[in-house]
């Protein structure tokens, strides 16, 4: 399929009431979905974003009274806080990393109202869907490079990924 062709099909999602387009074939994938979209996305990142401020007072103080215990519990047993450190690198080291293949915005879900693809504790499979990346209004299905199971999640719904950038850490199978 050539550029000219995809900015077409762009074009037409975008003025019509379709959502989503998704089209397969042998050589590619491609997945346009359209402004009203990105629109309902961007309100629900919003309400979120909103929702945020309110909650981070709270959250504060227990983490501030956590990082006063912790010099106290290290100073105690320093050979303990030692030996966790590790096998935390130890873990940390056998982690791999799934990178973005390309710059654009990261979606965990196929939609607002969607679950997302993968949670932390998941088991994925090579070439399963971990999340979306959205760039140039193509949204990119990006699939797993490694099996095994996510450990952590780097990036927050709806940010700008660069490149390159570690968005997964998965322990491998």
């Amino acid at each position: 399929m050539e550029f000219k062709q995809i900015k077409e099909l762009i074009d037409k999602v975008n003025k019509s009431e379709i959502s989503e387009l998704k089209i397969e074939s042998e050589n590619f994938k491609i997945l346009i979905r359209s402004k009203h979209y990105t629109e309902a996305v961007n309100q629900a990142k919003s309400k979120v974003t909103m929702a945020v401020p309110a909650a981070a007072p709270v959250a504060a103080a227990p983490v501030q009274a956590a990082a006063a215990a912790a010099p106290a519990t290290s100073a105690a047993a320093p050979s303990a806080a030692s030996d966790s450190g590790a096998k935390e690198e130890a873990t940390a080291s056998n982690l791999v990393e799934e990178k973005a293949p390309m710059i654009g915005t990261f979606y965990r879900s196929p939609g607002p109202d969607k679950a997302p693809f993968v949670k932390v504790g998941d088991s994925v499979s090579k070439g399963d869907t971990i999340c979306i990346i959205e760039a140039m209004k193509l949204f990119n299905e990006i699939e797993s490079e490694q099996s095994g199971t996510i450990v952590k999640i780097l990036i927050d719904d709806a940010s700008p990924v660069e490149y390159d950038q570690p968005m997964f850490l998965i322990e491998p199978n």
